[in-house]
């Protein structure tokens, strides 16, 4: 009986493993909240629960999530899903993506996301190429391939920096030189772009 509970167990979790995994196409943005330890400053600065995102790409295939962690680089889906808070994720997609992601227009989207693999993860948010984070990361892949800008930019000082776990982290990263007039791109604010409609979500 307890083999036969164990196995009815693994079966579940199998299930539930392959249900997380939504069906998504090249050019979808996908958010999360990280369990990073600069996770919860991000949400309390922003005022949203999702502190990640990154930029789906298909390879032979395979769907994988191009972000800006410790680099820049390509993490298979399932495996990005898994690293977030409670599995869980939203998938958005260009609400005129059948019209604006034609073969070519993905091919620059792609080759545009591509120039950036391998660059740091940038800690200190600049507005440069020389380093990303994960939001700059597809709002510059966006702009640069099809002039589109999905979300608007923000300063540092536009954000909630009043939360000593915000300060904390500020100080940390910045001492007592804040760029307060640093533009900025969140993932909120492409979260909430109109320039896209959720396609899933767990």
């Amino acid at each position: 009986m307890k083999r036969f509970i164990l196995l009815l167990a693994l079966i579940v979790a199998a299930c539930r493993a392959g249900a997380s995994t939504p069906a998504v196409m090249g050019g979808d943005i996908i958010f999360q909240t990280s369990l990073s330890s600069q996770s919860r400053a991000i949400q309390l600065a922003t005022g949203s629960k999702y502190s990640h995102m990154g930029l789906i790409i298909l390879r032979d295939g395979k769907p994988y999530v191009l972000e800006a962690e410790a680099t820049v680089r390509y993490t298979p889906l399932d495996h990005w899903i898994a690293r977030g808070s409670g599995h869980h994720y939203v998938v958005k997609r260009l609400i005129d993506a059948d019209r604006a992601l034609t073969p070519d227009a993905l091919q620059r989207l792609e080759s545009s996301a591509k120039h950036f693999v391998g660059r740091p993860y940038d800690a200190v948010f600049e507005w440069s190429d020389d380093r990303m984070y994960c939001s700059e990361l597809v709002w510059k892949a966006y702009k640069n391939a099809l002039g589109l800008e999905i979300g608007g930019l923000q300063h540092i000082r536009d954000f909630n920096l009043s939360n000593p776990i915000v300060q904390a982290k500020m100080h940390e990263r910045y001492g007592d030189h804040i760029p307060l007039d640093e533009p900025v791109i969140s993932p909120v604010a492409m979260f909430q772009s109109s320039l896209l409609v959720t396609v899933a979500k767990d």
